[in-house]
């Protein structure tokens, strides 16, 4: 689990939080929240810092090249 959406809708379900109620402590909309967690929206920053905190969780940013991100198989030896 590494995208936004996996961690929004990981975070939502561990709080027992419905889309609407994630929505309205974050100051969007459900529509918004769905779009996130299936990944047809990227949110902001900004968006993103609003639902972290209603889902009383932290924000942290990592950044790895593409190489590290994809995955890998183990070369034949």
């Amino acid at each position: 689990m590494s995208d936004a959406a996996d961690l929004v809708r990981f975070w939502r379900r561990q709080r027992s939080m419905s889309q609407a109620r994630l929505a309205e402590l974050a100051g969007t909309g459900q529509a918004a929240i769905s779009r996130i967690e299936s990944g047809r929206d990227q949110p902001t920053l900004a968006l993103l810092e609003r639902i972290a905190s209603a889902l009383d969780c932290r924000l942290g940013i990592t950044f790895t090249s593409d190489a590290e991100a994809a995955p890998r198989s183990d070369p034949a030896v």
